[in-house]
């Protein structure tokens, strides 16, 4: 197998990354017996500290083992040839374009399925489960597997295929083409996910007449917020953790709540939680993050029409008849440090999001039931208190608790 300059880079990218992120991780690790800030000694008490300290300790063993084997199997299949040997394969069913880079997606993605799937099993049937998170039934897990799956291939395969129907018959300019296809694709999951997609893997429905749905609606028309779409949605069938989120646009937005949180809140935190869903909205984070992830799409897409033609970028995956599937796999991982680096300035934006939605929930509602629901929240899903500012940094779109709760009381 012919190597180039690129393969050693992409190794080289691989390793750093590798390192960095364990890095990250082990200084998070040592901040876990760290003495709660004074404001968050509520939360837990002795022994649920105890039981929460254990569960990022297991988690942390757990990401270190399952980390290195993804990193040990992406460089033995790097150096072995694997994907040279997926392209002759692929080449053996046919040398029709479009169906070759569906067939090699698929394999490769199938094969990174079937890798990841004891992993994803232990995660929820052995971990989740020994904490008291899990209510996933093992036919609901392959359930949901098995849709995923699918959902790729409609979905990403369409896409793929349209966007090499642009490379064929426009040129140099098929970047444009494909992200004007991907903003209306984004557009069009941001408007209907909650309508198409959620009911493949949950049930959805209005919530009852009562106090509840009254408060809600009486808040939303105190700040103007037209709302006619609130559901509550079964997340106790796979996890006891709670959660709430908005959807959509115009007449298509909604507020949905998982059953859980109904049962983990009362009445006043659950409308300041809302409140906090709803300053999103008008605060336009959702219009932002559309733009700023269009924008992204935009820069990443041109800067690989820049390349996808040189040959070089196939023999970096160490293939060596040069094709667009090899090269957009090969641009990739050389681009993923640029992916990085978006990374942060998308969860730094997010974070101010964060405190903007919280301060908008705290003016038009109420600070204390927010803090309170908060602090709720974390202990049921045993959440790091004490994260290291590094981390947080890095991976954290939400900031840390203690950060969200000086903020609502200041």
């Amino acid at each position: 197998m012919e190597k180039n300059t690129l393969f050693y880079v992409i190794l080289a990218i691989l390793a750093i990354q590798y390192m960095v992120h364990q890095f990250l991780e082990y200084l998070n690790a040592k901040r876990f017996k760290s003495d709660l800030p004074p404001e968050l000694a509520d939360v837990f008490d002795e022994t649920e500290y105890r039981k929460s300290q254990q569960y990022k300790r297991t988690n942390y063993k757990f990401g270190v083992i399952s980390d290195g084997f993804s990193l040990v199997l992406t460089i033995c299949f790097l150096t072995l040839g694997g994907f040279e040997w997926v392209d002759r394969l692929t080449r053996s069913f046919t040398e029709d374009t479009i169906p070759m880079a569906m067939i090699f997606f698929g394999i490769i993605m199938l094969g990174s399925t079937l890798l990841g799937l004891p992993f994803s099993y232990y995660r929820t049937f052995v971990i989740e489960e020994k904490y008291g998170f899990n209510k996933t039934t093992r036919s609901t897990f392959l359930s949901d597997k098995i849709k995923e799956v699918v959902l790729t291939l409609v979905l990403g395969g369409g896409m793929l295929a349209l966007f090499m129907l642009f490379y064929q018959s426009t040129g140099p300019n098929f970047w444009i083409y494909t992200w004007v296809a991907v903003g209306v694709f984004i557009l069009f999951i941001n408007l209907f996910y909650s309508r198409l997609i959620v009911p493949m893997f949950n049930k959805q429905t209005p919530l009852e007449d009562g106090s509840l749905k009254s408060s809600i609606e009486n808040y939303a028309q105190k700040v103007g917020f037209e709302l006619q779409n609130i559901f509550v949605i079964d997340g106790s069938k796979r996890s006891t953790k709670a959660n709430a989120y908005f959807s959509g646009f115009g007449k298509e937005k909604r507020i949905t709540l998982f059953d859980t949180l109904i049962n983990d809140l009362n009445e006043d935190e659950i409308v300041a939680v809302l409140a906090h869903e709803v300053g999103h909205y008008k605060r336009n984070h959702i219009i932002v993050n559309l733009i700023v992830s269009l924008l992204t799409t935009g820069l990443t897409l041109f800067i690989l029409s820049l390349f996808i033609n040189n040959p070089k970028m196939s023999l970096a995956i160490g293939v060596s008849a040069p094709s667009f599937h090899a090269a957009l796999i090969g641009f990739a991982l050389l681009y993923s440090p640029i992916s990085e680096l978006t990374g942060l300035i998308m969860n730094y934006l997010s974070r101010r999001f964060e405190f903007q939605a919280d301060n908008f929930a705290k003016t038009t509602f109420a600070a204390p039931p927010l803090v309170s629901s908060l602090k709720k929240l974390s202990k049921k899903s045993l959440s790091n208190l004490t994260p290291h500012p590094a981390y947080v940094f890095v991976h954290y779109s939400h900031p840390p608790l203690i950060e969200r709760i000086r903020n609502l009381k200041a």
